[in-house]
């Protein structure tokens, strides 16, 4: 291009310094044209003389730089066309020239601006990578020291973990110590108490063989031919001691009037106290429910304290006449009956007199007691009545109705005296049974009502005897297979088979070794029960340690 530039101001300048001589000629010049064609060569040599003579002038409007398109220094020169054979002031031509100067510093500039935005894009994108890399350098070594830091946490996670369970383990193992040496403790304490109480339970034990001993020897001496009555006719078997304590109980029983029941007031109270009875089931929670409205009716005011007492037991001991006492079932009965006249006495001490009063006034054998008619005469309606015979409806009981009744009130006696509830005071317990069957032994004779009245006790109370006494027992049913039974025999007819055979197959069979049936429940519950109840008590009633 730039040669196409000198080539234009070249022809400029000669036309200039011509003059005028230029400006009449003109340009001329000639085109040949080459074609394949015979005809147009016939016309050429016309043609071109005629072009020549004539003259043309030849313009270069139409000249494009077409071979410079590719290239980077192209000028455009569309906007003004030259014509090389124009005429041209110097001012345009060297304006032109400073134009084009000017534009191609500018192409200049802009290719050196390019370049520089490049180089600068280049140089740009490296301190990218550059960052990029230490970025990514940087990231891995805070990767690095979190996991050196992690590491380091876990480490010492682990060793405070170890520590803790450390203390832990050495606290605990302070503990388990503590706890066994309180264990042991309380082993010593109660294996102290364990060795105290049989060793109070052996001398209670010798206390009371010594005294059946002397009770024994004594009833012998005194009274083993009977004991003379006040009323003709009839000789009274018995021990002095115990009639003794019969006339005692029998007095303060008959301080209350038997027409208590004629008054509305009383007989409605009465009628409360029976129901209560008469509700009773050998369940413990049965028997602990009517123990507790019993004792509450005879603490309570509505009724004088010993009218209340002989209503209590009018109405307990009647039991025996509202149960069917043949039912098997009336020994478990009889045990929990056992069971609540000991919770009632055990809060009401006076109400046991009243009991036995009324034991001793319905069955003369709780005594123990004997009356025997001498002769004919004596055995009246009064002597029945004695002996415990009841009026039935229009005709007197059958001697089998009143064995029945006689061995249904031992029962229920064997079963009081032999009850026990840990933590229960008994006021007239085994030892007084103890005493009662060597003074039955020693006293009474042996006929059929001594010989079914002895068997219903041992059936309820030999169990608790042989487990207490052990060979003491042994020797009281000795006493009974050499002595008792062989009499009961030499009688013949007058003593019933039955009463015989019972006895012997206690003896055979070992009945005392069985506990009898409704016993262990009752007695096992009720001692948890009122075992749990005293230890409440004393737990809320304690005050209450600083440690806790």
């Amino acid at each position: 291009m730039h040669l196409t530039v000198l080539v234009f101001c070249f022809c400029l300048f000669i036309v200039r310094a011509s003059g005028g001589d230029m400006r009449d000629k003109a340009f001329v010049m000639r085109v040949e044209e080459e074609d394949g064609s015979e005809e147009q060569d016939d016309n050429t040599d016309e043609d071109a003389g005629a072009l020549v003579t004539t003259g043309a002038r030849f313009s270069c409007n139409d000249l494009e730089s077409g071979g410079f398109e590719d290239s980077g220094d192209e000028v455009d020169c569309s906007s003004a066309p030259y014509h090389l054979m124009e005429k041209r002031s110097l001012e345009k031509s060297i304006l032109l020239e400073l134009e084009l100067e000017h534009h191609l510093k500018i192409q200049e500039e802009v290719r050196s601006k390019l370049s520089s935005l490049e180089l600068c894009h280049q140089n740009e994108i490296q301190r990218t990578i550059s960052a990029f890399a230490r970025l990514q350098k940087y990231a891995e070594s805070r990767k690095e020291i979190d996991r050196r830091l992690d590491v380091q946490f876990q480490r010492k996670i682990a060793e405070v973990l170890d520590k803790h369970l450390s203390m832990v383990q050495r606290d605990h193992g302070q503990k388990s110590q503590i706890v066994e040496r309180r264990i042991r403790d309380d082993a010593a304490v109660e294996e102290a108490k364990r060795e105290q109480s049989m060793k109070e339970e052996k001398v209670n034990q010798e206390r009371t063989r010594k005294e059946a001993e002397n009770s024994v020897s004594h009833a012998t001496m005194v009274n083993s031919i009977g004991v003379k009555s006040e009323l003709p006719g009839i000789k009274v078997f018995a021990d002095s001691i115990a009639l003794e304590a019969e006339l005692r109980r029998r007095a303060l029983h008959d301080q209350v009037s038997s027409n208590i029941y004629l008054s509305k007031e009383y007989s409605q109270y009465g009628r409360q106290i029976g129901k209560s009875i008469g509700k009773l089931t050998p369940t413990t929670d049965s028997v602990k429910a009517r123990a507790s409205e019993l004792i509450e009716a005879l603490d309570g005011q509505d009724c004088p304290h010993p009218i209340a007492c002989r209503l209590f037991a009018d109405k307990m001991i009647s039991i025996v006449k509202s149960r069917n006492t043949k039912d098997k079932t009336f020994g478990p009965l009889a045990f929990a009956c056992g069971y609540v006249m000991l919770l009632v006495t055990n809060q009401v001490p006076d109400a046991m007199d009243y009991l036995l009063a009324e034991f001793h006034k319905v069955c003369m054998y709780t005594v123990p007691k004997h009356l025997h008619a001498l002769n004919a005469q004596a055995r009246n309606s009064d002597y029945y009545r004695l002996i415990g015979y009841q009026e039935e409806v229009e005709k007197s009981q059958s001697t089998e109705s009143y064995l029945v009744n006689v061995v249904a009130y031992v029962k229920l006696y064997a079963a009081m005296i032999q009850t026990e509830i840990k933590g229960v005071r008994h006021p007239h317990g085994l030892a007084e049974g103890w005493k009662w069957l060597v003074m039955f032994l020693n006293t009474l004779p042996a006929i059929t009502a001594t010989a079914f009245a002895l068997h219903a006790f041992l059936k309820m109370a030999g169990f608790a005897l042989h487990k207490k006494y052990g060979s003491q027992f042994m020797k009281i049913l000795d006493v009974i297979s050499r002595r008792f039974i062989p009499a009961l025999k030499e009688q013949g007819m007058k003593v019933q088979a039955e009463a015989i055979s019972n006895l012997q197959n206690y003896l055979k069979d070992k009945v005392y070794l069985e506990e009898p049936e409704g016993r262990y429940l009752a007695q096992h519950l009720l001692s948890k029960v009122f075992m749990c109840e005293d230890q409440h008590r004393m737990a809320t009633s304690a005050p209450v340690s600083s440690r806790e």
